[in-house]
Parts: C-alpha cells; structure tokens; sequence
C-alpha cells in the first residue's frame, strides 16, 4: 500500500478564512513557507460569502493586516469607478462591500505576500483524532482529504493554525473545547445562559433564567440581494418547499407583531424577513431580522453542527440554503399574504452578478459559532467591559470593538414575545490577551479563529475584524517562536508586540493616538503595562504632569528621568527607549510576578 504524499512547511494552516489568511501573509512576509488548506473551492471565508457589512463599532479600533484589507476595498472602490462615485461613497471608507469585492482583494493580498505562501483548496479535514498525528503534546503532521482525487495527504509543519469557524484540527488534536452557552452564575456575565431580550431595548432581566444549557446560536448565510431589475435573479420556489414552516409570518404581517419595536423603513416589505445594510452597486448584505419571529437565521437544528461530520454538515447547509430560499419565496408569491406587501417583497432578488457558478447564492454558511477552544486565557464580557488598562490584559496582540452579540438559540415559542438567545450588549473598545489563541494541552498549535471565550465573551471576538487580526499575531507568533527556537506557547510576547507595532496594529485603542503617531509605540507599550489607567484619550501633546512623571519613572524603575520636562508623549518615548536598552529577561522581570511598579488593577 502506498504511502501518502508528505508535505512539509514552516506552518500550515487549515481554513482559507480571512484569519486564515493573515496568518499565512504575516509568515509568508517573514520569508517563511505557509500552506492554507481550504475546503471549498474559494479562499475568503464569510466576508467572500455576502458579509460585507463590516461588525466593528469604533473604526481604528482594530488595525494592521484587517486596516489594509479595509483600505484596499476603499482603493478599489475609487479605481474602478471614481473617488466621487456612489460607489466609492457606499463603500463608506471601506468597511462596506461587495462579496467578490473582497475576494478580489483578498486574492491580491496573498498574492503579494510572494511565493512563500501557497493555498490548496478542495482539502478536506476531517476531525478524528487519527488525522492529527503528534509526538506526546506536540501536533507533527495532519492527514487531509484531496476532495480532486479522494487521496490522503500529510502535511508536516514546525507550527499549525486552526483557522476554521468550526475548531475541527484543534479538537482532534486534543484541546479541550467548550460548547452551548455557560450560566449566569459561572462568570458573572450579563446576558449568560437562557436569555430573552425584546430587540432594540435594553436588557430585560425578567425574562431570563440563566441557567446555562447545550444551545448554540443560529447559523444563516448572508445574501447578496439588489432591488436593480437589471442584475437581479428572481427567486425560486425550492424543490424541498415547505409552506407550513413559514404561514406564522402571515399573521405578523398582518397584525405587526414582531418582538422589536418595528419602523416603516425596517419594515417596508423583504425587510419584515431580513435586515438589509447597503453595499455598493445597489446591493445589500441581508442578514437575519432580529426583530422578527422568523427570518434567515435557523435555530435549534444546527445544534449538532460544530461536532457532525462533513457530510452532515453539507446535508445542513442544504437544508439552511432551501429554508431561506423558501421564506422569500413564500413572502413574495403566497397569496394570503397582503397584497401591497407582497408587491413590496418581489422589488427584491438575487444579485446576478455574484455566486455566479452557485445560482447567486453564497458558497458557504455563517457559522457564528462552533467549538471555543478552551486556551491559555479565557475571553468573558468582563474583559470587553471593564478590564480596560488591568494586568490581564498586558500580553494584548490585538484591539478590538464590537457589541457582545448573539442569535437565536431557540424558534419561536407559543406565547413568548421574545426569542430564546438574541442579544446585543454595549461594550468598550478592548484588547484581547495574547493567552486567547494558545491551546491549553497542545503544542505547536494556535487558534485564531476557533478563539477561547465563553459564549458571551466569544460572541464580541467572533467578528471578521477581530479574527482577521487574531490571524494576523497568529502569524507573528509563528516567526517570534521559530526565530528564537521556543515553541508558540513561550513565543516573547514583548517582541510580538514590538513586531505587530512595526506592522501597524494596534494594541489598546486612543480616540486621539493612531499608528504611525509620533510617540505612538512607546504609548501602546506602556498603556498595556497600565501607565495610563482606563481612559480612552492619550494626550500624548499635554504636559506631563507631576504625578504622572513620579508614577511612571518608578514603575519603569527609570529614575534618571524623574526631573524629566516636557510632554506626555516625550516622556513615554525617552523611557521606551530607556527600557529597550533592556535584555529580554530584565524585561520579564520586570513586568511579571507581581508587577511592584504597576497597579495591580485599574477599574475601567
């Protein structure tokens, strides 16, 4: 029997997703091999499959590989059609696009991180244990399905990614991993376990238990649609139709009962089914309709997903694909419908011009949420609410913001006026320690995208924008480590961070401090380290101040600069420099243990 073809890199990757990608970017760009494997036959994940919406609340927020993904949409926006043109308008700086759009730009960014990169697609992982092949704790070689031949493959590599939205290679490789939704009582954290909240309101604690249960949030895929008779495809009634699933949308059409306070403009036909965020040329990316009791989401059946085989997960992203395609049709055809509402719905259609070899419809299915690996650190609300400027945050490799944010974990229920799961929780600009993408019992592996976090807190992380940049200090820690001979889980944290900095990322967020600030780098280390307590603005122009001069010699243990005059931003900058004349061990001793030069803990 002939033995499969061996192939060796420096870090493979499994997951041609956008977190996938910037890890190999950042390794190919250090002069390093890399291989993506990706499944399907398209690189790009969910930003390629209709999310063109960008989920960030604070742009700058989140910088680096992500910020030039965002500006070269914007670039490509202007080129084509003109820095004036609608377009280059509904792009809204890049943050907003169209689904070929950016896997246009993705393609060119691998591209250009040269020919230490390589993707093969169609490869299939599947996540028996036996497909993870390791040396005690250390992950050596995995076996993958060419989907061409139906051959296995073994990939080796000094440094594996999990980049899948599922967590498939960590879990066969050992890591513990977390599934269903904690309780309330477990962390702490407001809207764990079962939980109701009326949309558009702010949280409404009698309607929650929080008992924590097995319930994972609602998968959908995001549309491309278009009112442009031009570029439009009608919708089909598909060959699985089933009326009976969607006759409850008659009687909310009817009588306006919605769990959320509905508007005209939310309202006004195909939005009573899905929410609608403008892309350009005249499309949206249409996505579940929290407010409403049905919509694209599908909750409950995709329960056994993040765990099922390929084959029942294909079966599934069938049935979610047939379930959508039948709401809309049943919305724009089904006679006991209201007429002017039915009118309404049929402005609306595929967008003809994108999936054009899948019937227009996305490639691939939204999945919010699979496996959380359980690693290093665990990510919870308390650390996107009020952990601004503490000492768990000091090892950040990334900022970020967005809304702790859920889907449905249950259908609708007889007399409930809300739906089991949906929330949205307003959180901070945060940072993300390093610990989150750090496997606990596996060696030689990293996690950016199947991130270590409760329900609650992993539902902030799982944005495009946070993984994308959580690929991005995935990719770094590969170099740091493989540089200086230590595995991933020892990789020098400080020198990550020193790398992502010269890359443009940013760490911990200022409303008034952005990369390539004058002073910036010395402002990013020492705000981790909690020089500048919980505040968002740096004033890095101000004078120093008396106190912050006397705190900050001492906690850098520099008191040659005690008498220092000047502004905040230069007195940062002459103890950075100070410190880098520091070995790295001085450094860590510095900076760990119990700190005696830092607060413990600086309450946001």
């Amino acid at each position: 029997m002939t033995s499969p073809p061996t192939f060796e890199y420096d870090a493979v990757i499994v997951g041609g997703t956008p977190a996938g990608i910037m890890a190999g970017i950042t390794v190919a760009k250090a002069g390093r091999r890399a291989a993506i494997l990706e499944r399907t036959a398209r690189i790009g994940g969910l930003p390629a499959n209709g999310l063109g919406a960008t989920d960030i609340h604070t742009k700058g927020a989140t910088g680096g590989l992500f910020l030039e993904f965002v500006g070269r949409i914007k670039q490509h926006y202007c080129d084509t059609y003109g820095a004036d043109s609608p377009q280059a308008v509904d792009c809204a700086d890049g943050y907003r696009f169209e689904p070929h759009v950016a896997e246009l730009v993705l393609g060119a960014m691998i591209a250009d991180a040269g020919e230490g990169l390589e993707v093969r697609r169609l490869r299939q992982f599947n996540h028996e244990p036996s497909n993870a092949i390791k040396d005690g704790a250390a992950l050596r070689r995995i076996k993958i399905i060419n989907r061409e031949t139906g051959a296995a493959e073994i990939y080796s590599a000094a440094v594996f990614v999990d980049a899948t939205y599922e967590g498939d290679l960590a879990a066969a490789a050992g890591a513990p991993y977390m599934l269903g939704r904690e309780g309330a009582d477990e962390y702490g954290e407001p809207c764990a376990g079962k939980f109701y909240q009326r949309w558009g309101a702010l949280v409404d604690e009698t309607y929650t238990s929080g008992r924590g249960d097995n319930a994972v949030q609602s998968y959908n895929y995001r549309l491309a649609l278009t009112d442009n008779p031009a570029n439009m495809r009608r919708i089909q009634k598909p060959a699985t139709y089933n009326r009976a699933e969607y006759v409850s949308l008659i009687d909310d059409v009817r009588l306006n009962r919605f769990a959320g306070p509905p508007t005209p403009l939310e309202f006004d036909g195909i939005g009573a089914i899905t929410n609608m965020a403008r892309v350009p040329n005249g499309k949206v990316d249409a996505n579940n309709q929290h407010a409403a009791f049905i919509s694209t989401d599908l909750p409950e059946e995709n329960w056994p997903y993040p765990t099922a085989s390929w084959e029942w997960r294909d079966r599934f992203a069938g049935r979610l694909r047939d379930y959508i395609l039948g709401l809309f049709y049943f919305a724009q055809n089904d006679s006991e419908l209201p007429a002017d509402f039915r009118a309404r719905c049929n402005r609306w259609g595929l967008a003809a011009d994108e999936f054009s070899d899948n019937g227009n419809f996305p490639r691939q299915i939204y999945v919010r949420e699979g496996r959380r690996i359980r690693g290093e650190y665990l990510f919870t609300a308390h650390d996107a609410l009020s952990k601004r400027g503490s000492r768990e945050h000091m090892t950040s490799v990334t900022a970020s913001h967005y809304a702790l944010d859920s889907h449905a974990c249950l259908k609708r229920e007889e007399g409930r006026p809300h739906t089991d799961g949906i929330f949205t929780y307003p959180t901070k600009p945060y940072s993300v320690p390093y610990g989150v993408i750090v496997p606990l019992e596996v060696e030689n592996l990293l996690i950016p995208a199947p991130a270590s976090g409760t329900h609650i807190g992993f539902s902030t992380l799982r944005m495009e924008p946070c993984w994308m940049a959580l690929g991005e200090a995935a990719g770094v820690a590969i170099n740091v480590s493989l540089d200086q001979g230590d595995s991933v889980r020892k990789a020098n944290v400080i020198e990550m961070q020193r790398r992502l900095l010269r890359s443009g990322a940013v760490l911990t967020y200022y409303k008034d401090a952005a990369p390539g600030d004058e002073h910036y780098d010395a402002l990013q280390f020492f705000a981790l380290r909690g020089f500048l307590g919980a505040g968002y603005e740096a004033k890095l122009d101000a004078p120093v101040s008396d106190e912050d001069r006397a705190n900050w010699t001492s906690w850098a243990d520099a008191p040659e600069l005690a008498t220092f005059a000047g502004s905040r931003g230069q007195l940062l900058d002459r103890i950075y420099t100070e410190v880098g004349k520091r070995s790295d061990a001085e450094l860590a001793a510095l900076y760990a243990g119990e700190r005696r030069h830092i607060p413990l803990e600086m309450e946001a």
